[in-house]
């Protein structure tokens, strides 16, 4: 088929486009062209690319028609963070696409309630981002399931993988804390450490479009999560970092309006955002319909993207 992926060289995208290459799809690569994917592949070479601003061009009402003018069998929208932009592609390609995918959050759901959390449960998003991300969902379901729009959500937990850093125990992207792990100087973890984060491998998103795509009869007019199949504690999370480098973790526990004063405004930002969600997100129902089981778990994943950050010399064990 041919596939258009916006946002191609992004995290998911850096995966997706050779795996849907591989698999001899056509593949148009759309983004603003600024990076490169976050690891190199010769499938890239087989690759159309084609280079837009979507923000301008939706503000001047034209990205929609490109989209369409591409003439794709399937689209996969990796970076749609409007409703009012999810719409205006949907009426573009309304009856010219077998599969629209689009890629949403594990933050619809909120903070969590009863775990694990299933696709079922009611949305009760907290902030802006997860309520966009829900109002997209809401809208692309509605019009499958009334007007026949072959849409398909897929929400990703905290995407890793090598070239980025991770969601770290402290539930923020300061690499300064790998470092403390890996030097065995103590670390402090708001509260009592016991929040989750629920990570995923960029990989096995890419592997659930593929597995949306392959399957639309089961796809289309759902949603589905995707994160390793577990969650973890902030606590067990760095305990397990440290052990990585050969260290017993020194952790100390402060209540969160004493932690958020030891870091950065943006860093408590960042955390407070993941220790209010505190995701555990089931993956049943990928499975059930789809066929589809995570191929890492979420320690591998973050293994994996730590040990990118070791090469990097962002960390210095």
């Amino acid at each position: 088929m041919r596939v258009v992926v916006i946002g191609a060289s992004g995290h998911i995208g850096t995966y997706l486009v050779p795996r849907l290459v591989d698999a001899g799809h056509d593949v148009v690569a759309v983004s603003r062209g600024k990076r490169d994917p976050y690891s190199p592949h010769g499938a890239w070479q087989r690759v159309t690319g084609v280079s837009a601003d979507r923000e301008a061009e939706e503000a001047d009402g034209t990205f929609g028609r490109r989209i369409a003018d591409l003439e794709a069998d399937v689209v996969i929208d990796l970076i749609c963070f409007k409703e009012s932009s999810a719409r205006d592609l949907a009426a573009a390609l309304a009856g010219r696409v077998r599969q629209l995918l689009h890629c949403g959050t594990i933050w619809v759901h909120g903070p969590s309630a009863r775990v694990p959390t299933t696709e079922d449960r009611p949305r009760r998003p907290i902030g802006e981002y997860g309520r966009q991300k829900a109002a997209i969902e809401t809208f692309l379901l509605d019009r499958a399931h009334r007007d026949g729009l072959p849409a398909t959500i897929i929400h990703p937990g905290h995407i890793t993988g090598p070239g980025w850093v991770p969601v770290n125990p402290a539930g923020n992207i300061n690499p300064a804390v790998y470092q403390a792990l890996a030097e065995g100087t103590e670390v402090a973890l708001p509260n009592l450490g016991m929040e989750t984060v629920q990570h995923v491998h960029a990989d096995d998103v890419a592997r659930l479009f593929m597995d949306a795509v392959n399957n639309p009869s089961a796809a289309v007019g759902e949603s589905f999560h995707s994160v390793a199949t577990t969650a973890l504690t902030l606590r067990g999370y760095a305990e397990a970092v440290a052990g990585w480098f050969g260290r017993e973790a020194r952790l100390t526990y402060l209540p969160w309006e004493q932690w958020r004063d030891t870091v950065s405004e943006e860093d408590a930002r960042v955390t407070y955002d993941h220790i209010a969600h505190s995701p555990h997100c089931s993956m049943e129902k990928a499975e059930r319909l789809l066929g589809h089981r995570p191929r890492y778990t979420s320690l591998e994943a973050i293994s994996e993207a730590v040990d990118w950050l070791v090469r990097a010399g962002t960390v210095n064990p």
